[in-house]
């Protein structure tokens, strides 16, 4: 299993061009806040959720430390959510949603990588009747909730939610619908890709999803 360092879960965090832009004081106080989040956390800290555990851990610790060095909330949560959105880059996405095999293949893939990168804590509901026009499946537990939950940090949660927005949201001739995640607020996350013969203005509208 890859090793649960604060420096390899930064580097490959979704902060990874922003984060040698910080101060190295304030890099030091991430590093060693995120060694205490590791301890704090250890039961997520298996190989499925390396992934996620490395955008959940250096979150807190870098808007916690932005804060403590003089940041205010609104700041620390503009800086830390701006980074995070700003790394994504949905183009590859929105290039194979181009083809006309992207549903199919969506709905033998997602389920894969989201076993492979899912270690304890989650729980999902999949469905194999849906026609070919459609993919949905639920997230009924998800560590994103469970630890920010009890932190009160749901606000980072839900901007992780807003990720899938943005790397989902504006998909070629693919509606994406989410009406509630966990993080905010939800008994669960609805993930619901319905797809068009037309792109999105030529007969169909996108659906507002949070």
């Amino acid at each position: 299993m890859k090793p649960y360092k604060p420096e390899a879960l930064v580097a490959i965090s979704r902060y990874q061009n922003y984060f040698p832009t910080l101060d190295p004081q304030i890099q030091a106080d991430i590093y060693a806040r995120m060694a205490v989040l590791i301890e704090e956390e250890r039961e997520y800290c298996d190989k499925g959720n390396y992934s996620h555990m490395a955008q959940i851990l250096t979150s807190i610790a870098m808007y916690e430390v932005l804060m403590a060095h003089g940041r205010s909330e609104e700041e620390a949560y503009a800086i830390v959510s701006g980074e995070m959105f700003r790394f994504l880059d949905p183009s590859p996405m929105q290039k194979m949603a181009r083809k006309r095999f992207f549903l199919p293949l969506m709905k033998k893939l997602v389920p894969f990588g989201f076993r492979k990168g899912s270690g304890h804590g989650w729980r999902y509901t999949w469905h194999k009747d849906d026609p070919g026009d459609r993919f949905h499946f639920e997230c009924n537990a998800c560590i994103y909730a469970k630890i920010l939950g009890k932190r009160g940090l749901l606000k980072l949660g839900a901007m992780c939610c807003h990720a899938d927005i943005i790397n989902y949201g504006s998909l070629p001739y693919t509606d994406f619908i989410r009406t509630k995640t966990l993080c905010q607020g939800g008994d669960l996350c609805d993930f619901l890709f319905v797809r068009h013969k037309t792109d999105a203005g030529d007969g169909w509208e996108r659906s507002p999803s949070i």
